[in-house]
């Protein structure tokens, strides 16, 4: 049996715009059929009696039945013959079926309940039989390679969750309504799971995105073939990149090896050409980390702006962002299937030309691997654009990201993007295309220190060479062992020395770019070391706001407050210090980070200055850098220390090398 429901019938008094917008009288009979806290479904008919006109302009009752025919009174409408002309040739009985015809308008629609004036409810009631409403079937299509749109039956529970998807936007077109998102896999997923029917389309994408697997889910495969051992968590990196088809970001914190993962990647999958974008102080060190790993490498080292047509037979090829948007379109045309893009904060502005330039080499690029040492620490607006080309989809839009994660505000002035919110819900998004490990995650597979060369350009190369080249000639014609007998001559160690300060002064505007980017993208402390005065005060002049420094010109009764300021402060991110200075005696412990502008000349002193930062009280492993221009002296001086830590390191008594001995292997490489 059929079901009934009795619902009063109400008399409406709505605002004469929205009659107008809606076709129907400003009085009218209705039942409400549903309601919302904003709106009515109203279904009735329209009445035309006097006590119910109402100006649609001033409210006012209206009397004269041309004036409620026209729903306004005359003042308001500034024409008092217009109502006479209304009904100056109807007769009683017409006038009347106009009555009638009023009130045959059917009303049957939604009204905001701000336009409502009036709702005042009679006696009477209508008798309504429930109609049950054909269901809608939750459906998801493709509008597009973008977009998708869904329709479905609205109930609070799935419009609540349809609303939090991402970039979702709701639509009303000629009574016809509907909902859009972007799309990506997560809006997919979710889709699937309230209930939704996927269109072929969306369902291909769906099956065809990758299952979403942390670094710590995937199975480690086996690199075989590189020139040095990988750790095991530098296997699982390799692993991770493999499993996201090399589209993922290297976010490990520095000293944990991101440019050998990416070789690693580079030499298990044996596509080429690959391409590795840099900062300009990173260059060298990545030629020499190519070197270093894989096998027969054909490395090109792309320079300046006046690009030159590139081989296709081109194995890796290297370039510093600054030239990118130089070469891009010659790079484009040797169709590099891998792009490397370390330090990927370098491209986080829209509006730069290098990240117009790297947008455009990756663009249809198989293999996208962008590195960073801190990924989005406090500033998750500068992994927005990395995120972008290994994952297009995980974000809808930049808007949405910013708003949600970067704190997005407006300023008075304009945007402001550089905040940070919802970290916890960022970085578990994140997990899916990134690798984060820091040293504490890894700390058992570390050795208590990690020494690592990195190669600085030289800015003054001509004047160093020619330098060089006389010293060689010196060296050469006193035949080296006769020098190195004579190694505590004034002259030749003033000629080495002012080798070394050329070297040391090539090389400092780069070592300095280095310590900017590892301060910009780390929150750790740094220790840098020096011997020249002139390098250690352009270092602290380049830091001022955040440095201390201790060398020979720091009195005695200042360091310990130098050294209690560097450990407590966390504003004070830099100590640098003189070698001989700083070197001994001295607690760096807040570092686990030393790198060094010059060399002494023995491991020992080495080891000493090192060991500031490893000594009791340090939790975590050490890394040492050694920030020397390559192909110089410094660089000579390196391997002859090394060689003679390790003799050191096969003796019983532990006897330290004299400088004389050090100077005698230095003077002997010249003298071959």
């Amino acid at each position: 049996m059929t079901q009934t429901t009795e619902l009063p019938i109400f008399e409406f008094v709505i605002s004469g715009k929205m009659a107008q917008e809606k076709g129907i009288p400003t009085t009218f009979q209705a039942i409400i059929v549903r309601e919302t806290p904003k709106a009515l479904f109203v279904k009735g008919h329209g009445i035309l009696e006097a006590r119910y006109g109402i100006c649609a302009k001033c409210g006012r009752t209206l009397t004269h039945p041309g004036s409620i025919i026209l729903g306004v009174g005359p003042e308001c409408l500034k024409n008092w013959g217009l109502r006479e002309e209304v009904l100056s040739d109807l007769t009683p009985e017409e006038i009347k079926q106009v009555g009638l015809h009023v009130e045959a308008m059917e009303v049957e629609t939604w009204l905001p309940k701000y336009c409502v004036k009036e709702a005042n409810k009679t006696e009477e009631t209508q008798t309504v039989t429930p109609v049950e409403k054909p269901v809608i079937p939750a459906r998801a299509v493709a509008q597009g390679t973008v977009t998708l749109k869904m329709t479905f039956a609205p109930s609070p529970e799935l419009l609540a969750k349809v609303k939090s998807l991402p970039g979702r936007r709701y639509f009303n077109v000629d009574g016809q309504h509907y909902w859009t998102a972007p799309i990506c896999p997560d809006t997919l997923r979710s889709l699937k799971e309230w209930g939704f029917e996927l269109d072929s389309a969306l369902a291909e994408i769906l099956n065809n995105a990758p299952v979403q697997k942390t670094v710590d889910e995937v199975e480690t495969v086996d690199v075989k073939g590189l020139k040095g051992q990988l750790r095991p968590f530098q296997q699982q990196g390799i692993s991770f990149l493999l499993h996201r088809n090399g589209n993922a970001i290297i976010g490990d914190e520095m000293g944990l090896g991101k440019t050998v993962q990416a070789l690693g990647f580079i030499h298990y999958c044996g596509k080429r050409p690959a391409v590795v974008v840099m900062p300009a102080s990173l260059k060298g060190n990545w030629a020499a980390e190519v070197v270093k790993w894989l096998p027969s490498p054909r490395l090109t080292v792309l320079s300046g702006k006046k690009p030159t047509p590139l081989s296709k037979d081109a194995d890796i090829i290297l370039i510093n962002y600054d030239v990118l948007d130089s070469w891009v379109d010659e790079i484009r045309l040797i169709r590099p299937r891998i792009v490397v893009l370390d330090e990927c904060h370098y491209f986080k502005n829209n509006g730069a030309a290098r990240t117009k330039a790297v947008k455009q080499l990756c663009k249809g690029v198989e293999h996208v691997i962008p590195l960073s040492g801190t990924p989005a620490i406090n500033r998750p607006v500068e992994i927005y654009n990395a995120v972008t080309l290994v994952e297009p989809g995980l974000f809808p839009s930049f808007m949405h990201f910013a708003r949600k994660y970067c704190n997005a505000h407006h300023n008075g002035f304009g945007w402001d993007f550089t905040g940070a919110s919802n970290l916890d819900e960022l970085y578990t998004k994140l997990s899916s295309v990134m690798i984060r490990r820091k040293k504490a995650d890894v700390l058992p597979e570390l050795p208590a220190k990690t020494r690592t060369f990195v190669s600085m350009d030289l800015t003054n190369g001509a004047e160093y060479r020619k330098a060089e080249n006389s010293f060689i000639s010196w060296v050469r014609t006193t035949k080296g062992s006769k020098a190195a007998e004579k190694a505590s001559n004034a002259e030749q160690l003033t000629q080495i020395a002012a080798l070394r300060l050329l070297a040391a002064k090539g090389a400092v505007k780069n070592a300095i770019a280095w310590v900017k980017d590892f301060l910009d993208g780390s929150d750790q402390k740094l220790v840098v070391m020096a011997i020249h005065r002139e390098i250690i005060d352009q270092l602290v002049e380049e830091f001022k706001t955040v440095s201390v420094k201790i060398d020979g010109s720091t009195p005695v009764n200042s360091r310990q407050a130098i050294v209690e300021r560097f450990q407590n402060d966390p504003d004070c991110r830099l100590f640098v210090g003189n070698i001989k200075a700083a070197g001994v005696g001295l607690t760096l412990t807040a570092a686990s980070n030393v790198a060094f502008l010059e060399l002494p000349w023995t491991p020992g002193e080495l080891d000493q200055a090192e060991d500031r930062v490893h000594r009791i009280g340090q939790k975590n492993a050490v890394n040492i850098w050694y920030l020397l221009p390559g192909n110089t002296i410094e660089e000579e001086l390196a391997e002859t220390i090394d060689q003679k830590r390790q003799v050191l390191s096969a003796t019983l008594d532990g006897t330290e090398v004299a400088e004389g001995s050090t100077l005698s292997a230095l003077i002997g490489k010249y003298a071959a």
